[in-house]
C-alpha cells in the first residue's frame, strides 16, 4: 500500500518526464516525524550525482514542533539511497544536455519514505501551450461524452 505524502505538479508542467525511478531518502528522526505530519514540500527538489553518490537538494521538510534539543535544518542536502548501478545509470543520463533529475512525488512504502525521481527534459513555452491545448480538448471530449450518456 503506497500512501502519497506530497506531489510535485510543477515538475510535470516544467519538464517532459523521460524515465522514473524509485529511491529511498536518508532522513533523521525529527524529519520522519515532520513528514508524518505532512510538513514536506517538493516544489524545488532536484537531484545531482556527485562523487559516486546521489544527493537531493531543495527538499523542504519543516522542523518538528515537539522535538527536544536536537532539530534538523529544513532544506539540508539529503542523500538518496540507490544501488551503484542505478547511480551510474543516472549519471550517464544527466550528462546529456538538457536532462535533469527532479523529485516527482513522495510516498510511504511500508514504514519507509520513498521518492519518485524523474529524468526530465525541460519544456519550452510552446510545448507547455500544446499540453494545455491537449488537456482542454480532452476536457471538452469528456464533457460531450458525459452529456451524451445522460440522455
Amino acid at each position: 500500500m503506497n500512501a502519497e505524502i506530497a506531489n510535485n505538479k510543477r515538475a510535470l508542467h516544467e519538464y517532459t518526464i523521460l524515465e522514473t525511478i524509485e529511491v529511498g531518502v536518508e532522513l533523521k528522526g525529527t524529519e520522519v516525524k515532520s513528514v508524518r505530519n505532512g510538513k514536506i514540500n517538493l516544489r524545488d527538489a532536484f537531484a545531482r550525482v556527485e562523487n559516486g553518490q546521489c544527493l537531493l537538494y531543495g527538499l523542504d521538510i519543516q522542523p518538528y514542533e515537539k522535538a527536544s534539543w536536537s532539530q534538523h535544518e529544513p532544506r539540508r542536502v539529503r542523500r538518496l539511497l540507490l544501488h551503484k548501478k542505478q547511480i551510474m545509470h543516472l549519471y550517464g543520463i544527466c550528462q546529456v544536455k538538457g536532462n535533469s533529475l527532479v523529485a516527482l512525488r513522495a510516498y510511504w512504502k511500508g514504514n519507509r519514505v520513498k521518492l519518485e525521481l524523474g529524468v526530465g527534459k525541460g519544456k519550452i513555452s510552446s510545448d507547455k501551450r500544446e499540453d494545455l491545448k491537449k488537456k482542454e480538448s480532452q476536457r471538452e471530449i469528456a464533457r460531450e461524452i458525459s452529456r451524451f450518456n445522460r440522455k
